[in-house]
């Protein structure tokens, strides 16, 4: 079994205080492949005492100087792309072709910051003051296991371009993937402390970091329950946050769609990363008159949503991440059958010749009303509810009323009816006619989402902290 022994606090890998050892498993077999020994509060004190050292001088770099750091990373990074693809499709079980383009995402993060800072007005007149925006301090930065190098790379990328440094606590159940990253990131050559890692469970060095008095903002992606708590908890220091939280996003298919290319899309949309995603467009939203011709749509173009082992090209649904994900998903399976929602497609248990590893089957109902726990809650695997509505107007209503605000779709053949109903959704952002990331343009939600935007000038700004001089 494969031993993550290290952290990483000052510049140097360094064993932890902490004495529990995690046990992961292959999500493909179940079988137990990984021990990581977890850090502890007191490794979080050590690491807090060397971004706080390293702060003083990294806050006097000039951009040219940061945009050298994020260069040295970027090329430490590819360097080693092939080891970081083979490491994430096996310890997370996310399909190869997304795990590609993901690490591409990650890659391209650290010249985004570049670009982005070049055109940040760090220092602006405002009547008779000057406006300095200056770095914050010391970042918590905590990240989740479904895109574990992308989240990391584009928070540090940010946090370097501000001027600050940064504590980053990866999910504990991304270790292979977080130890392969640091050796990169050591690579690099940063000055000791600008950056530190530790593993850790989030209620004990996760929690730990929010309290922390020195530790000036955190930087949180994963649920919304855990955003909340650390709104909660960071209240006391008036910690600044960013919360990238969950999503429940609508996918409207307006009366006049082309369904032949919008049904297969819908399917991308939703199982895109086997499910586990926040922008997952679960909610397909679809006229009534039109219900019967979605449905058989859907029973064609499912079979083309290959399911099976991620190093597969031609696999689009892997493996849930560990066990409890995917008991999760096979418990809203049962709750969707129970409230009355009508199973079109797959159901409970693995998929037909499986039978081992956390492998679920592509599920989708219909008949689903949005009260439904299926349709209002996160279930952050392949599941997908069609809603039926009546007019455009009341699809709109469906697709505001939920919990969330993260992500929408829209597909029509008359483009300027879609916009206009676009602009009527409360999302972060929304996707017209196609699935598309912009990195230079803001990414959060509205509502239970989060708070803050990450990316672009927006997401820049929130590492930073207005001066005004008169």
């Amino acid at each position: 079994m494969e031993q993550v022994e290290h952290i990483y606090i000052n510049g140097r890998f360094t064993l932890p205080q902490g004495e529990e050892r995690l046990t992961l498993h292959n999500p493909c077999t179940g079988e137990a492949v990984t021990q990581v020994r977890l850090a502890s509060t007191a490794d979080l004190e050590e690491a807090v005492a060397a971004a706080v050292s390293a702060f003083p001088a990294m806050a006097r770099t000039d951009l040219d100087q940061r945009a050298a750091y994020l260069l040295a990373l970027q090329q430490a990074v590819a360097a080693r792309k092939e080891e970081l693809v083979a490491v994430t499709v096996d310890e997370y079980g996310g399909p190869v072709s997304g795990v590609r383009a993901r690490f591409d995402f990650a890659l391209n993060s650290f010249t985004h910051a570049i670009q982005v800072m070049g055109e940040y007005p760090f220092e602006r007149s405002v009547g008779a003051a000057v406006v300095q925006d200056i770095p914050l301090g010391v970042v918590g930065i905590i990240t989740p296991w479904n895109s574990s190098h992308g989240f990391i790379c584009n928070k540090l990328a940010m946090a370097i371009a501000s001027g600050s440094t940064a504590i980053i606590k990866p999910s504990e159940l991304s270790a292979r993937q977080t130890q392969l990253l640091l050796e990169c990131f050591h690579q690099a050559g940063l000055p000791d402390g600008v950056f530190n890692v530790i593993n850790g469970r989030g209620a004990e060095v996760g929690a730990a970091m929010v309290r922390h008095p020195e530790i000036a903002k955190i930087s949180f992606t994963g649920s919304s329950a855990v955003g909340k708590q650390i709104v909660r908890d960071g209240a006391d220091t008036m910690k600044r946050v960013t919360l990238e939280l969950g999503g429940k996003s609508a996918n409207i298919l307006l009366p006049d769609v082309d369904l032949n290319g919008a049904i297969p899309l819908a399917l991308q949309i939703a199982f895109n990363n086997s499910g586990q995603a926040c922008l997952a467009g679960t909610r397909l939203l679809v006229p009534r008159q039109r219900l019967a011709e979605v449905e058989r749509g859907v029973l064609t173009a499912l079979p083309r949503v290959a399911v099976g082992h991620p190093w597969d090209e031609q696999v689009y649904i892997g493996p849930m991440v560990n066990e409890s994900q995917y008991q999760r998903v096979q418990a809203y399976i049962h709750k969707g059958m129970a409230e009355g929602a009508r199973l079109l497609a797959g159901g409970a248990g693995r998929p037909e010749g499986m039978t081992q590893g956390y492998f679920v089957r592509p599920t989708i109902f219909t008949e689903v009303s949005n009260q439904m726990s299926i349709a209002r809650e996160e279930i952050f695997g392949p599941v997908l509810c069609i809603i039926a509505y009546d007019s455009v107007e009341e699809a709109i209503r469906i697709a505001n009323d939920s919990p969330y605000g993260l992500h929408a779709y829209v597909s029509s053949t008359d483009e300027q009816h879609a916009r206009d109903v676009a602009a009527q959704l409360q999302a972060g952002r929304v996707c017209i006619n196609g699935w598309r990331h912009e990195p230079l343009a803001p990414f959060g939600g509205f509502r239970q989402s989060g708070l803050g935007r990450e990316f672009g000038i927006e997401g820049l700004r929130v590492y930073l902290e207005p001066r005004v001089l008169l």
